[in-house]
């Protein structure tokens, strides 16, 4: 079950030209640092910044 939620993150991250390893490091620590759950949806792949445009 784990597997197929890990291979959702990373079709998602795919999908919104994210690079999965940045998104999942980004949130872990977004989380630790105490994000708000009421502000979850920021987290996730659709509301990052393209792999494209950080790369520079």
């Amino acid at each position: 079950m784990a597997v197929h939620l890990l291979a959702s993150l990373i079709a998602s991250c795919k999908m919104c030209d994210v690079d999965p390893v940045s998104c999942f490091s980004g949130t872990l620590r977004a989380l630790l640092d105490g994000h708000p759950k009421s502000r979850i949806d920021g987290l996730m792949p659709w509301n990052s910044s393209p792999a494209s445009s950080r790369a520079a």
